[in-house]
């Protein structure tokens, strides 16, 4: 199956692209190329290979520590009662 530069233009149509002709030139040869390599990869003989299972990923408990107040405002540079104050962003 031939990629002609009508497919990559409906496709960066799909997409939202916009392409000129010497790039939907060169996108339909770069699509062909992959197209070969899984052509490649389907002339494989993979009878009697194994599928390896998705490891499990292994995660800790949350344990939550008490934390000194003192030690939680210690870098904060303004503070007001419990409050940290930070500069204005939004106006």
């Amino acid at each position: 199956m031939a990629i002609t530069k009508e497919d990559v233009k409906y496709i960066a149509k799909l997409a939202k692209l916009q392409f000129s002709e010497e790039e939907a030139t060169v996108f339909a040869g770069e699509f062909e190329n992959i197209l070969e390599q899984f052509k490649t990869l389907d002339k494989l003989h993979l009878e009697g290979v194994e599928i390896e299972k998705p490891k499990v990923a292994v995660v800790r408990k949350d344990i939550c520590k008490k934390c000194d107040i003192d030690d939680l405002y210690r870098n904060s540079k303004k503070m007001r009662e419990t409050f940290i104050e930070v500069p204005k962003i939004i106006e």
